[in-house]
């Protein structure tokens, strides 16, 4: 009787390991896809940001609603971003903050780490002159931070739609 539940132990044991590799591989691969994904819409200029949270300068992080993004469109940025932070200069009456689409007027993309890719970039608006930079994770994960000239600047976390 001991001799058939030790066998019995030993069988669940060896099938929880083989599950456990299973799933071991499949994260692997996953992680091997998402990276590749990642790659080719950063060498593309083509890829979505969903924003999870922000970080303004004068208040305290929040996570924010579903539905902001930052989204690179070869030479066009589309910016739909919550902003809190003081203006330095009267803004316009019908005011447009960080939700615009606008062309961008400068680029610059660098490897600094061996699993982030770093993108400066600037685009100007009827407001202000904004300069973003991107840290975008082999992972998907991305960090932005947004600089405006005439007001405060602000940060987001997020992921990369690939």
């Amino acid at each position: 009787m001991n001799f058939n539940r030790t066998y019995g132990i030993v069988f669940v044991a060896l099938m929880l390991l083989t599950m456990s590799c299973a799933t071991s591989q499949q994260r692997a691969e996953h992680n091997v896809a998402t990276q590749k994904a990642v790659t080719e819409a950063l060498k593309n200029r083509h890829f979505h940001i969903n924003v999870s949270s922000m970080h303004p300068t004068r208040y305290s992080s929040r996570t924010v609603s579903y539905g902001f993004f930052l989204e690179l469109k070869g030479d066009t940025l589309v910016s739909y971003l919550p902003y809190m932070g003081q203006v330095y200069q009267n803004a316009a009456v019908n005011s447009e903050g960080l939700n615009f689409e606008a062309p961008i007027i400068s680029y610059h993309e660098s490897r600094p780490k061996k699993n982030m890719t770093r993108i400066e970039l600037e685009a100007r608006t009827k407001e202000d002159i904004f300069h973003y930079q991107l840290e975008v994770y082999d992972s998907g994960t991305a960090y932005i931070r947004v600089r405006g000239q005439n007001r405060d600047s602000i940060s987001f976390d997020g992921d990369c739609n690939v």
